[in-house]
């Protein structure tokens, strides 16, 4: 009997055990799937960051490469522009290659063109009245002595001409006084000089007492008459400082010269 029971509680214990051995399995595997769902969920996780952080790149990359088309589209507009106006400019330096061409064959004909412009204008002073001759001599030596520089180019050279005789043009039409030093009676003399223009060349000595005019057709200073003119000479001088107003004056007045 106690056999029995003793066998029975053996029996009891047994299944007991195995009931508890059972239990422990299953909640090892149960935590074994758990740990191999979170390791899945885990990964997925990591997973779905990698393919949002691609997915932004990729964004951004079609965001740079609309971009990019675009200023390529942009780049090709201005490629267009710019070959037209290297166009136009390689037909501006065509022509600018002929001009220089043609200004070397005008350049070898403006120089001697310059030349006799100045020799001529030589010969107009020496034979013009000697009004400021000192100072009109020293502005052509200025100017002769530039066309033997090679610093200087043809179209300078021909301005600075082109200027003495704008100079001598400008001498015909005003009135003007100076003081210079003259022989009268054989004596040098300070005197005030009248220019009216290239109709009369006139001059005063500084106390006023003798009146000269220029002859050209004796080419020298001759006295006239002082109680005709002196007056006149006197008024003249005062309107080339501008210290009287225009008015008429009685000069002697060489008569014109017919043409030869």
């Amino acid at each position: 009997m106690k056999t029995k029971r003793f066998m029975a509680v053996a029996l009891t214990t047994a299944l007991s055990a195995g009931a508890l051995y059972g239990s422990i399995a299953t909640a090892d595997t149960l935590d074994n799937v758990l740990a191999v769902g979170q390791q899945k969920t885990t990964a997925a996780q990591a997973s779905q960051k990698r393919i949002d952080k691609i997915a932004e790149e990729t964004s951004s990359l079609l965001q740079d490469f609309k971009v990019v088309n675009k200023e390529i589209d942009g780049l090709r507009v201005y490629n267009r522009q710019l070959e037209k106006q290297l166009a136009n400019q390689l037909q501006v330096i065509n022509e600018l290659d002929e001009s220089i061409a043609n200004v070397t064959v005008i350049e070898r004909q403006i120089q001697p063109l310059i030349l006799r412009m100045l020799e001529g204008l030589e010969q107009f002073i020496e034979l013009d009245a000697p009004f400021k001759l000192d100072e009109r001599m020293a502005n052509l030596e200025g100017v002769k002595n530039n066309m033997d520089r090679s610093d200087i180019t043809v179209a300078e050279k021909f301005r600075q001409v082109l200027e003495l005789y704008n100079f001598e043009a400008e001498y015909a039409r005003k009135i003007d006084t100076y003081g210079d030093s003259l022989n009268v009676n054989g004596q040098e003399r300070e005197v005030n000089v009248l220019q009216i223009g290239r109709i009369a060349l006139l001059a005063q000595t500084t106390d006023s007492e003798i009146s000269l005019a220029y002859d050209k057709g004796q080419k020298a200073w001759v006295e006239i008459d002082a109680g005709e003119y002196r007056r006149a000479l006197m008024s003249g001088l005062k309107i080339a400082k501008k210290q009287a107003t225009i008015d008429i004056m009685t000069m002697p007045i060489p008569a014109p010269e017919a043409a030869q």
